[in-house]
């Protein structure tokens, strides 16, 4: 089952996380996300949505606009800034030893959004970073469907 695309434009702000997670929630609200895949897909968004607020927008506030579907088994997020352009699929992995001894806060979001998640992209269009994750859930029903 598909199911129509929810969005949701806020602030660039750290107030507005709570939001984007009630967001989340409401949209995966009846459909057969296990505990862990909940967890999963909201630490990747809030995630690549801390790196927006953070540093997308120096000397100024800007957006985040998000966009929620479902096709077949697979749930997508887009996200979308209007920010300074970066590709986070460029970014070199980190060296998680190096960071425990150096005890080092920061650094592993957008690692951790591209391992939780089963896709990920980035595209530059139209002066914005799009980002497109998506996961496939392990409780499909039998033909694949949500």
């Amino acid at each position: 089952m598909n199911r129509a695309v929810a969005t949701l434009e806020v602030p660039s702000e750290l107030k507005e996380i709570d939001r984007i997670r009630r967001f989340l929630k409401k949209n995966l609200k009846g459909l057969p996300v296990s505990e862990e895949e909940h967890y999963q897909i909201e630490l990747a968004l809030v995630e690549i949505c801390l790196n927006i607020i953070h540093y997308a927008y120096p000397g100024g506030k800007g957006t985040i606009g998000i966009r929620f579907w479902t096709e077949g088994p697979d749930i997508y997020l887009e996200i979308r800034d209007s920010g300074l352009p970066f590709d986070p699929t460029s970014s070199r992995t980190p060296d998680l030893e190096e960071l425990m001894r150096q005890q080092k806060v920061g650094g592993l979001g957008i690692y951790l959004s591209r391992e939780l998640m089963d896709g990920f992209t980035y595209r530059r269009e139209n002066d914005q970073n799009i980002i497109l994750m998506h996961k496939r859930l392990a409780r499909a029903g039998p033909e694949g469907s949500v």
